[in-house]
């Protein structure tokens, strides 16, 4: 039988969707390179080539997800369903549209394993880095149309995702139900107060 070779960029693709097959019904410590060779039966070095070690691949695998929650998002904000949206309107849509953590809890669980706590931090960075431009061209849209009043829409929307990452993620640190029930009450307010906006309009954040 003749030998399949496949595209890089396909190999490399496949290697990924078997891990996040993999990542969301075991354990992370459970995996095995090995169990992922066997399941898409190629050869140690084939998988090598790709990524060096089991961290490497759950770092690619994350930051796969990452990109397709970008790429979603720009979708969302191009779709009939915000053509006549306001910032304000776009900003929620935004925030109550998120599924990326819903839809993935065991992959994203596994930054969560004492060794992989660089991992994690990398990938807050990678994704505040790719999501936060998307939110600050919405702040600047409500800038524009006098919904909000700030003059650094890029921080402010780099300061909100990554207070809320890590603020109310007990991977990163074991807050207690009472510090997160009180960061949570006190969103609202906050990134109200950050953006300019009228009160009220983030009360849906403690929902």
């Amino acid at each position: 039988m003749a030998r399949i070779v496949k595209k890089p960029d396909e190999r490399r693709k496949e290697i990924l969707q078997a891990a996040r097959e993999l990542f969301k019904t075991k354990e992370y410590e459970k995996v095995t390179m090995q169990e992922l060779m066997d399941k898409l039966n190629i050869a140690k070095g084939t998988i090598y080539h790709y990524f060096s070690s089991k961290d490497d691949l759950l770092e690619s695998v994350v930051e796969d997800l990452i990109d397709e929650e970008l790429k979603r998002k720009k979708q969302l904000l191009k779709s009939r369903r915000c053509r006549n949206l306001n910032a304000l309107e776009k900003f929620r849509v935004l925030v109550t549209s998120d599924t990326m953590a819903e839809k993935n809890e065991e992959i994203l669980e596994s930054l969560h394993h004492p060794g992989n706590t660089l991992i994690h931090t990398r990938q807050l960075g990678d994704y505040l880095i790719k999501l936060a431009p998307i939110f600050a061209a919405v702040i600047e849209e409500g800038c524009d149309q006098g919904v909000f009043k700030t003059e650094h829409p890029r921080e402010c929307a780099e300061f909100m995702l990554a207070g809320f990452q890590f603020l109310t993620d007990v991977g990163f640190y074991p807050w207690s139900q009472s510090q997160l029930s009180r960061r949570i009450k006190a969103f609202p307010s906050l990134i109200e107060a950050q953006l300019g906006a009228p009160k009220g309009s983030f009360s849906f954040l403690a929902e």
